[in-house]
């Protein structure tokens, strides 16, 4: 039996594990009781016949020792005798079950330091198991962190009461991250070790990482009035978004802009600078693509969605910034379409089959019709899509790179 003062401690300890560590009372319960026995197996040599009543209000707690009423007892350790068992229940009759309280101090010393490994294991392991609870359900999510140290050249983010892992191909480049630095990451994996702990990869250059920020900032893309399309990324110099609103009365870009740009700006100073464009989204592709190639402005489309291919018209002053810097600007804009596309100059494409409107006018007999977008696309006209790696003359064309399907509506 516990004394008062042991009760009041085990329930002050409890109190505090279960604050601390967030494991329920019954799992400790279960833990203590589980211990006891425990101890008896190891003090009496076997635990079958014992049993631990515990106060779960006011944590005192029994031990019993059960043995089945004989006549005569012929084993010690499981019976006893009907004139002995009388000492402990007067109407006691053979076939019965007594229950001998076993005082803890007769444990000893050794059985006693069992018992304590015993619960201290078993904490261990719910503690585990309550992290990993927690943390499995915070996968494809962004949590904040704290950067603690560099090992090799992956970087460990302790995460409040488990430490998580930055590999170094999940790093951004550009960034410096140093120990003591507030991070927010994307949880990309959470797995479970051999010995039950949690194992979690997380990343700065998940292109969903733009999104979740976002939907964190933007009320509008929480209640699910502006919806977020699609994504693209070079991480640590520019992301493409493209937004969509359910509510016409609503503007998509600029929810997320927010008043004086302090959503993006938000979003744009976790990045560590990292450029942001926000786009409107749009089922035509011409017009998909127009948007796509912002701050562009753009003269005319033409686009094949047979063959996902564009060609693109900007006036001779915007090609530069159609195609932008080392063609970043037309590479994501493919990638965020999944068109090819073909930008030129309006001088360039005089000369340029598929670049002029003739190429798409046809007899009135034939069922095709003249496609041209003068500022504005035709209902039915072709679009297309291109990406560029080149200079400001880049003449070429260069395909969107596929990547892996993370984000609904993405290239």
């Amino acid at each position: 039996m516990s004394t008062d003062n042991t009760a009041a401690e085990l329930k002050l300890a409890l109190d505090m594990l279960e604050k601390e560590k967030e494991i329920s009372r019954d799992v400790l319960f279960d833990a203590i009781e589980g211990s006891l026995l425990k101890a008896c197996a190891n003090h009496f040599g076997k635990s079958d016949n014992f049993k631990v009543e515990m106060d779960r209000d006011t944590c005192e707690y029994h031990v019993y020792l059960q043995k089945e009423v004989v006549m005569e007892a012929e084993d010690p350790s499981t019976q006893i005798s009907k004139a002995d068992a009388k000492a402990y229940n007067p109407k006691v009759k053979v076939g019965d079950i007594v229950d001998i309280e076993v005082q803890s101090k007769e444990f000893g010393r050794i059985a006693a330091q069992n018992a304590k490994s015993y619960i201290l294991q078993m904490i261990r392991e719910k503690e585990r198991d309550a992290i990993y609870s927690q943390y499995s359900g915070k996968q494809r999510s962004v949590v904040s962190g704290i950067v603690q140290r560099r090992v090799g050249e992956n970087l460990t983010i302790n995460l409040g009461k488990t430490d998580a892992i930055l590999n170094e191909n999940e790093q951004v480049k550009s960034e410096n991250l140093r120990p003591n630095d507030r991070v927010k990451v994307y949880v990309l994996e959470v797995k479970k070790t051999e010995k039950g702990s949690a194992r979690i990869l997380v990343s700065r250059t998940h292109k969903d990482l733009v999104k979740c920020l976002f939907e964190s900032e933007v009320a509008e893309i929480q209640d699910g009035t502006v919806e977020i399309k699609a994504i693209v990324r070079e991480p640590g110099s520019r992301s493409k978004i493209a937004v969509w609103s359910n509510n016409p009365d609503v503007d998509a870009v600029g929810a997320c802009v927010g008043v004086n740009s302090s959503r993006v700006n938000s979003v744009v100073d976790e990045l560590r600078g990292e450029k942001v464009d926000i786009v409107n989204w749009d089922e035509n592709p011409g017009r998909m693509i127009e948007n796509a190639l912002s701050p562009a402005r753009i003269v005319a489309v033409f686009a094949d969605p047979d063959t996902n291919i564009a060609k693109v018209v900007v006036p001779d002053d915007q090609l530069s910034l159609a195609i932008g810097l080392k063609g970043q600007n037309a590479r994501l804009a493919a990638k965020l379409t999944n068109y090819k596309i073909d930008i030129k100059s309006e001088t360039q494409a005089k000369d340029a089959p598929g670049f002029r409107y003739e190429d798409y006018m046809f007899d009135d007999d034939e069922d095709e019709f003249d496609e041209e977008y003068d500022g504005e696309y035709a209902e039915d006209g072709e679009y297309a899509e291109e990406e560029y790696t080149g200079d400001d003359e880049y003449e070429g064309e260069a395909e969107p790179e596929e990547e892996a399907d993370d984000t609904d509506g993405e290239e």
